[in-house]
């Protein structure tokens, strides 16, 4: 088991306190019987007095997720950084922290992200294709690499829609991880809410 506690900022930077601020618990439980990695993911926004419902998917060594215990879901905040949890998502950077690559994949799963208080609706599956660039390691913070993602994920079915993302990530490779994501979104079409951002900092391992 492994449990992890990032620090999240939705429109804002990622802090301890603040409106749009909060922490997102990753606990990774083990293997399940397809060979997906379980992990139970909970947002506890800041100056609320529960955390969310905890979600509880799979996700593969490419990106993958699968969410196949109601409700089905995952929130914009854990969007952001569960497929990067995969075991091979970084592996491009063990030949060179300068390295291009594709990462191709699928979340299957309820998931809104015109809004961030919870989700509704039926589970789609939705087809994420992403180009990553090492952009080298980090001056005065090595080893941890920096890598710039751009893509999209798009919607099969339903809406029809398109969720263009652009992040930076920093990665360690000591405990195989990223520990910083900082993502802008934006959506096609347009809902009530067409683009956010999400930043959110490793601060616990």
């Amino acid at each position: 088991m492994r449990h992890l506690v990032y620090q999240f900022g939705y429109n804002t930077p990622a802090a301890s306190e603040g409106t749009g601020t909060g922490t997102t618990t990753i606990d990774i439980t083990g293997l399940a019987s397809d060979g997906g990695m379980t992990v139970s993911a909970t947002d506890d926004w800041w100056n609320t007095v529960n955390p969310r419902q905890a979600y509880t998917c799979e996700v593969y060594a490419t990106g993958a997720v699968s969410c196949t215990q109601p409700p089905y879901a995952l929130s914009p905040i854990q969007l952001a950084v569960v497929p990067l949890l995969g075991s091979s998502y970084f592996t491009a950077l063990s030949t060179s922290p300068t390295s291009t690559w594709k990462q191709n994949y699928n979340v299957r799963a309820t998931f809104d992200p015109s809004g961030s208080n919870g989700f509704m609706g039926q589970v789609s599956t939705w087809n994420c294709t992403y180009t990553l660039t090492g952009k080298g390691t980090v001056p005065n913070g090595a080893p941890l690499m920096l890598i710039h993602s751009e893509g999209a994920m798009k919607q099969q079915g339903g809406r029809d829609l398109t969720v263009n993302q652009k992040a930076n990530v920093l990665f360690d490779p000591r405990i195989q991880m990223p520990v910083l994501v900082d993502e802008e979104v934006n959506l096609v079409p347009r809902l009530s809410v067409n683009q956010y951002t999400v930043e959110l900092k490793l601060i616990r391992d």
